[in-house]
């Protein structure tokens, strides 16, 4: 016959024996995942382009006052100019942005916004696009390109 204190030392060993093993599935896991969700949404296509994960950031709208000059990647900017300005993002990628259920897809143009708080200065056509007035968090998924996806910060 058993003891109380062996009954109780055999169930404190299989105590620690689970925990131990809980503790190292959930340290696998966040360490493989770096602590965010495993889950990724499947790539949104249209047109020529894969779109990667959606993302948020602050934007406004720029134009009037320098329609006909031109953008940092070249172009003469005008009222019904497509186009987006980012500080890092190369000229000529791709953007899909949304806005309370609009959405347009245009390419960065320009250099810009140098605000804070703000990532992208969209140009007046594509903020009319939208519907876009402004200041505003805007939401957008970056073009993948040739296997390789351009960052934002």
């Amino acid at each position: 016959m058993q003891t109380i204190r062996q009954t109780s030392l055999r169930w404190a060993l299989a105590l620690a024996a689970f925990l131990a093993l809980f503790a190292g599935v959930v340290a696998g896991a966040q360490a493989s995942t770096g602590g965010a969700s495993s889950y990724s949404p499947p790539a949104e296509e249209e047109g020529d382009h894969s779109f990667g994960a959606w993302r948020y950031g602050g934007a406004s709208w720029y134009g009037p006052g320098l329609w006909g000059n031109k953008t940092a990647c070249g172009q003469t900017l005008r009222p019904n100019t497509l186009g987006v300005a980012h500080k890092k993002l190369p000229c000529g990628t791709t953007v899909k942005f949304v806005y309370h259920g609009k959405s347009v897809v245009t390419q960065v143009i320009d250099r810009g916004p140098y605000v804070d708080g703000r990532a992208w200065d969209l140009t007046k056509a594509a903020s009319d696009a939208l519907g876009f007035e402004g200041v505003g968090r805007v939401r957008y998924a970056v073009a993948i390109e040739d296997n390789t996806s351009a960052r934002s910060d």
